[in-house]
């Protein structure tokens, strides 16, 4: 039978059926993917073909995982040299920061959205907690959304306590499968039962003592929406590698450099130093944004000491 996994709990997954029953399921021997070396060899959102085992225990045996069309990956947080699935077979991803109540930076914003282009899953941005927000970060804001509209992204401003922007979002996610993303502490399970009370996600306040937001989601979980649709919700990410993208790759994944890069004199520019640089020339023209170009340059930095 065919399922889709909506639950990892380590070796047991909880799954739902062609038979629109709920399973408790686990891999049939030793599973490998080909060419993926994650430290789940299963995700939320994946298609698998499972066998039943107990129609009364309503338990399974996974035998088979079906191609993803997509997948999100992060640098796993116990190796470094290995990655962690965080879900797959993705429509689109939210990914929810803040400007105030903890901050997220620009740095990690610029990290989460490389890994959506590297892994071809549109995003959007959805800034949160907008009743918090006084004139300076509501201009920080509005710099923030003429920056990334320019380049493609949907941008957001949003307030469970305002009631702003609920039904927007409530609009993009209908009959998608959106994963929902972002750290701790940024609302984003508070916004969820906003929109989907029957759901009850754990929330839980910004820590006061380090100002950075506890996790409360400890698995992704996958949700069934009312009219169609799935949200993958995920644990707060406190740091974001990337995976398997090499430094020469790294400005493919900036959409507005992707565009400009034939122009530049050398077909293996960096952007950095190399003359006649297209990229270099459009940031001194304010064509690309200084502090995009300041992320590039500060993600290519640190690149060598993550692989």
């Amino acid at each position: 039978m065919r399922a889709r996994i909506y639950k990892s709990t380590g070796s047991w997954y909880v799954v739902r059926g062609e038979d629109g029953k709920t399973y408790q399921a686990r891999i049939k021997g030793v599973m490998k993917i080909e060419g993926i070396t994650s430290t789940n060899p299963i995700a939320v959102g994946d298609e698998v073909k499972m066998e039943i085992e107990e129609v009364q225990e309503e338990s399974a045996i996974i035998s088979e995982i079906y191609d993803r069309k997509n997948y999100v990956a992060r640098v796993s947080p116990h190796n470094k040299h290995q990655h962690h699935i965080i879900a797959s077979n993705l429509d689109q991803s939210l990914l929810f920061v803040t400007l105030k109540d903890p901050k997220t930076s620009q740095g990690f914003m610029d990290r989460f959205l490389i890994s959506c282009e590297a892994f071809h899953v549109p995003a959007i941005i959805v800034f949160n907690k907008a009743d918090l927000y006084k004139k300076k970060e509501l201009e920080k804001f509005d710099r923030l959304k003429e920056i990334y509209e320019a380049i493609g992204y949907t941008v957001l401003l949003c307030s469970v306590t305002e009631q702003k922007g609920l039904d927007e979002v409530k609009a993009l996610l209908s009959n998608k499968t959106s994963l929902l993303s972002g750290h701790s502490g940024v609302g984003k399970s508070t916004f969820i039962n906003a929109l989907f009370p029957e759901f009850n996600l754990r929330t839980q306040e910004v820590s006061g003592w380090s100002g950075k937001g506890m996790h409360t989601t400890t698995f992704a979980e996958m949700f069934d929406l009312p009219g169609g649709g799935h949200i993958i919700d995920t644990p707060g990410i406190r740091e974001l590698g990337l995976v398997d993208i090499s430094k020469e790759e790294l400005a493919h994944y900036f959409p507005e450099m992707r565009e400009r890069m034939n122009d530049c004199q050398f077909n293996n520019c960096m952007h950095i130093e190399e003359p006649n640089c297209a990229i270099k020339k459009a940031t001194e023209t304010g064509e690309i944004s200084a502090e995009r170009y300041y992320s590039y340059r500060t993600i290519l930095d640190t690149m060598e000491s993550e692989w």
